[in-house]
């Protein structure tokens, strides 16, 4: 178990560096990654305007170090727009002035618990409404300084989340576990960023125990449909069969050596009656980087597998942020 647990923290290193965008920072701000979000119900937005406006917030959380992408979308960025005033200019021919007020916000698009805000008045001129729309929100510049302490108090107000929430989401990964979610239950824990250290080593500790008690229950699961494929048809099918299914189960489960056996008796039994050697190449621990490599991949699946599974479409709550 102190193996597993060494390797879970590995792990959990590597996938929050992973998770996070080559531009971020490595500080920790760089462990919290916001999704950003643009609602299609802003006034006078047209899809290109929508698609720059998400760019830039993106490009707003990545230059502050929070861009990448989120294990944990409930936290996001978003934006408003409010046009201020609409002019003709005088001049030859006549071009479309717009006066535009965006105002940006970090917070949990979840719960609707709004935690930073900030506003900046851009202007753009164009041939036509559109493209004076379009002009303004190019002016909105990534670099803005008061971005900076934007960013800041959010991510401070997501790491105040997890610190009193922390016991809340560790029993909320239990009961998964005891449900044997276990793929929900790691994603849940491994989604806590390390810059809330406390809860981050806290989440470390947890995991250990779930992820073993999955291979645990996916060894006997395998290893039982292993026994049922062999005990239906002791030949070289049902070797083949049973081969297939034992080479799944990982070599750090509670009855691992119970599937070597099995695979002996099956080699043995193939010896007897075929006159030669049946080999099965178990998955096997050579040494501890390999141990290292295959638990930070399999769980890194874990993480991708269960993200990919969730809804597309996710419908946030930002009632009463503008």
């Amino acid at each position: 178990m102190k193996k597993i647990t060494l390797i879970i923290g590995l792990f959990l290193l590597n996938f929050v560096l992973f998770a996070q965008n080559n531009q971020g920072k490595s500080d920790d701000a760089g462990r919290i990654a916001l999704a950003s979000v643009v609602s299609e119900q802003i006034e006078g937005l047209t899809p290109s305007a929508q698609s720059n406006l998400q760019n830039k917030l993106n490009q707003i959380a990545t230059k502050n170090g929070m861009g990448g992408s989120a294990l944990n979308n409930r936290f996001i960025i978003t934006a408003n727009v409010v046009v201020l005033t609409k002019d003709v200019t005088a001049t030859a021919p006549p071009m479309q002035a717009y006066t535009l007020e965006v105002t940006l916000y970090i917070g949990d698009g979840i719960e609707g618990t709004l935690f930073s805000s900030t506003s900046v008045t851009l202007k753009g001129v164009g041939e036509t409404e559109t493209k004076a729309y379009m002009a303004a929100l190019k002016n909105l510049k990534v670099a803005d300084p008061k971005f900076q302490h934007f960013i800041e108090q959010g991510k401070n107000k997501i790491i105040e989340y997890y610190n009193s929430k922390c016991d809340f989401i560790l029993k909320e990964a239990e009961t998964l576990s005891q449900q044997n979610e276990f793929d929900a239950a790691i994603a849940k824990l491994v989604a806590i960023p390390e810059v809330c250290k406390e809860c981050f080593d806290k989440a470390m500790d947890a995991v250990s125990p779930i992820y073993q008690k999955q291979i645990d229950r996916e060894c006997k699961s395998k290893l039982m449909e292993a026994n049922t494929a062999w005990n239906a048809t002791q030949d070289s099918y049902g070797a083949d069969t049973a081969g297939g299914i034992l080479a799944q189960i990982d070599p750090n489960a509670s009855c691992y050596k119970e599937a070597l056996a099995l695979s002996n008796k099956i080699a043995q039994r193939i010896k007897e009656i075929d006159q030669r050697d049946w080999k099965l190449q178990l998955k096997e621990q050579q040494d501890n980087v390999d141990i290292q490599k295959a638990t930070i991949k399999a769980i890194r699946d874990i993480g991708v597998a269960y993200g990919n599974g969730q809804p597309k479409t996710v419908t946030y709550n930002v009632r009463g942020w503008w």
